[in-house]
């Protein structure tokens, strides 16, 4: 008998898991897009330290997948593992309103708690994420039709969740009284809690296989000893009271995070191309993998400044009173996914209608950094030559973000795609972690070039001085552009490569 279908012809199961990736990704973009504010207005933190700790809080939040992912396959399954990832970071969330909640008369016990709730939600994230995923493909049998679209449909929630977080957290939260951040990290909490919910009543009765089996669930040869409550809640423990030391360490002590995630890719390179099993071919398409992964940290350290850099232009540089209303900084967060939705079926349909003359996989991808180029070099126009504390219109945002979604998916899905298609089986996770190793870096890097925000003071780059916000737009398109034009140049020859 085929499990449950609704009228579209898709599983049941697709709606829960749906419903479960869309309250945490309302709960995750809409914590990121007040997270520099609480830093800087509330617990009165400079742009620098907050700039570089969004850099070390969200290159963490893409290292711990690795480790979830690790065990979840081998020892707790994807449901337990998606659950008890869920009340990590609902708890996360709740620590940190109670950090809003203190911060005037304890700043000591708001910083601790501050620590503990990113690092709660580090390790949670790291459970979350990539187990649920993995159900999405294990709803359908081998080659059907409709997973594309199931994957089309997920990417839609994790999208409707991006941008409802930023808007409803910015209105109960970025009030312009800091006081009101805790409202904001009581409602991710909370839609981190609908999301548990929605896996705990309604997985084992409808996240079911083609043959009416419960899927997620424990690994047949699991060991006993790795799911009993108190051994998981003992390991769930110590894995974030790691991840709490990770982020201080790396934050308040030493930065350490990006001599790792410079070793890490060299490490794993080494251990594939020194396999003597893998043949010449195999070895050319893992140089693909690197290679395109290389290019796609310049991608993402400039994107990701909407958390930091550009959430303080948004701030403090953007003309927001529309009289009725003044917009909430906040609310430009949640501007990439709204347009994700309204452009990702104009790109699907694009690329089916170029038929034969569909770019290569490498095109497509310089050409999403050259889109990302052009998003910056329109808000640079849109800052040049105006005076500092001047305020320009919201347009300048808006356009910017537009060029960043399509650059986004001219990148993202495809760079994805490609990993999936290249990498040996043998090395098919190592791979996929080369890819979340260069988002990470990506997230390191954004939080360190944030931090060069020209806040009435001269920064310095690599020798190129920046003395206002033109110039720090500047920086972002000459970086992307010359990536955009490099990997262009090395297009014939990773198609070569590929062998496909």
């Amino acid at each position: 008998m085929p499990a449950t279908t609704t009228s579209t012809g898709h599983p049941k199961g697709l709606a829960v898991l749906f419903a479960t990736e869309m309250w945490e990704r309302f709960n995750y973009y809409g914590m990121r897009a007040i997270l520099v504010l609480f830093l800087t207005k509330a617990l009165l933190f400079d742009k620098a330290f907050a700039s570089h700790l969004y850099g070390s809080y969200t290159s963490l939040v893409y290292l711990t997948p690795l480790l979830g992912g690790y065990i979840a396959d081998r020892y707790w399954g994807n449901q337990r593992s998606i659950i008890a990832g869920g009340i990590l970071m609902a708890l996360g969330e709740f620590v940190l309103f109670f950090c809003a909640s203190v911060y005037q008369t304890s700043s000591e016990l708001s910083t601790i708690l501050f620590f503990s709730g990113l690092g709660l939600m580090i390790t949670g994230n790291g459970f979350f994420k990539p187990n649920i995923s993995a159900l999405v493909g294990q709803l359908y049998p081998k080659g059907d039709r409709r997973t594309d679209s199931a994957y089309t449909i997920f990417y839609m929630g994790i999208n409707v969740g991006g941008a409802l977080g930023p808007i409803i957290c910015g209105l109960v939260g970025d009030t312009g009284n800091p006081e009101d951040f805790k409202w904001a990290f009581l409602a991710g909490g909370i839609a981190m809690l609908i999301s548990v919910l929605v896996q705990l009543v309604y997985h084992k009765k409808y996240v079911l296989d083609p043959d009416n089996n419960i899927l997620g669930l424990t690994p047949a040869n699991a060991p006993a000893a790795w799911v009993r409550p108190l051994n998981m809640m003992g390991g769930l423990l110590l894995l974030s009271a790691i991840m709490i030391a990770a982020l201080y360490i790396d934050t308040r002590v030493v930065d350490y995070l990006t001599y790792v995630l410079i070793a890490a890719p060299i490490l794993i390179g080494y251990v594939i191309f020194s396999d003597k099993t893998l043949s010449t071919i195999e070895k050319q398409r893992v140089a693909v993998i690197f290679s395109v992964s290389f290019f796609v940290v310049f991608f993402w350290s400039a994107f990701e400044q909407a958390g930091a850099s550009l959430t303080f232009f948004a701030e403090e540089q953007t003309q927001r009173d529309l009289g009725f209303f003044t917009v909430p900084a906040s609310f430009f967060a949640s501007l990439n996914s709204i347009y994700v939705v309204l452009f990702a079926p104009v790109f699907a349909w694009l690329w089916l209608k170029m038929g034969k003359n569909e770019p290569s996989s490498p095109t497509k991808m310089s050409l999403g950094l050259l889109l990302l180029s052009l998003g910056y070099l329109w808000i640079a126009f849109g800052v040049k030559d105006v005076a500092v504390g001047t305020k320009v219109s919201m347009i300048w945002l808006l356009g910017m973000y537009a060029l960043h979604t399509w650059g986004e998916l001219c990148l993202s899905p495809i760079g994805l795609s490609l990993v999936n298609k290249l990498a040996p089986l043998k090395f098919a996770s190592l791979l996929m972690a080369i890819w979340f190793l260069a988002s990470a870096g990506a997230n390191k890097l954004a939080g360190l070039l944030s931090a060069l925000y020209p806040d009435g003071k001269t920064t310095n780059f690599m020798g190129y001085e920046m003395n206002n916000l033109y110039d720090f737009f500047i920086l972002f398109v000459v970086m992307s552009g010359i990536a955009a034009g490099m990997l262009l140049i090395l297009t014939r020859k990773l198609q070569k490569l590929m062998n496909s």
